[in-house]
């Protein structure tokens, strides 16, 4: 494992496969505040960058956790790397409403592949991009309770076969247990 993760990607639950349709439920604020510790905790090591994806859920959340850490540590950087050309682009108003505030907060934005979506390989390169361009990552996800979070977290124990690759994740118990601690985000 990295000694220093100074490149961390932020991924997880998207909000629908939590059952979170409106940005007043209150697992947001959950969520948000044990990322923020985490990301905190981090940043106490030497973390320079939060990379996500922009999916709806736990990375736009980390984005604005992150963007939230900027006051307190104004060297954190956010970066949003897209599978593809044209993310989002076929969401709702309120989503794509959502990616533009994520956009306005990131430091850096590029996409993996510079075309529309073509096919589902366009996803395993962004994944391997990810893993290759980062130190480790932070999953919102607990395997007893699946989630589209899977795939990448497969692609993650593949890649640490023969690479030193950092995994550390925030399970539905710890989102409980941080529950009745103290301050919101």
């Amino acid at each position: 494992m990295p000694e220093i993760i100074k490149r961390l990607y932020i991924t997880g639950y998207k909000s629908y496969e939590i059952a979170v349709f409106n940005q007043k439920d209150p697992k947001i604020s959950i969520i948000k505040r044990v990322l923020k510790q985490e990301i905190q905790h981090y940043l106490e090591n030497g973390l320079e960058w939060v990379i996500v994806s922009g999916e709806l859920g736990t990375e736009t959340w980390a984005g604005q956790v992150v963007h939230i850490l900027k006051t307190e540590y104004p060297d954190l950087k956010l970066g949003l790397i897209f599978p593809f050309e044209e993310f989002g682009g076929n969401w709702n108003e309120a989503n794509q409403l959502q990616l533009n505030e994520l956009k306005q907060q990131a430091d850096f934005i590029d996409s993996v592949s510079h075309r529309p979506y073509q096919s589902p390989q366009q996803f395993r390169n962004h994944a391997q991009f990810l893993l290759e361009h980062t130190d480790g990552a932070l999953l919102v996800y607990d395997e007893e309770y699946p989630g589209k979070t899977r795939f990448f977290l497969s692609s993650i124990h593949r890649f640490q076969k023969n690479h030193p690759y950092s995994l550390q994740m925030i399970t539905m118990d710890d989102l409980e247990n941080s529950y009745d601690s103290g301050d919101s985000v």
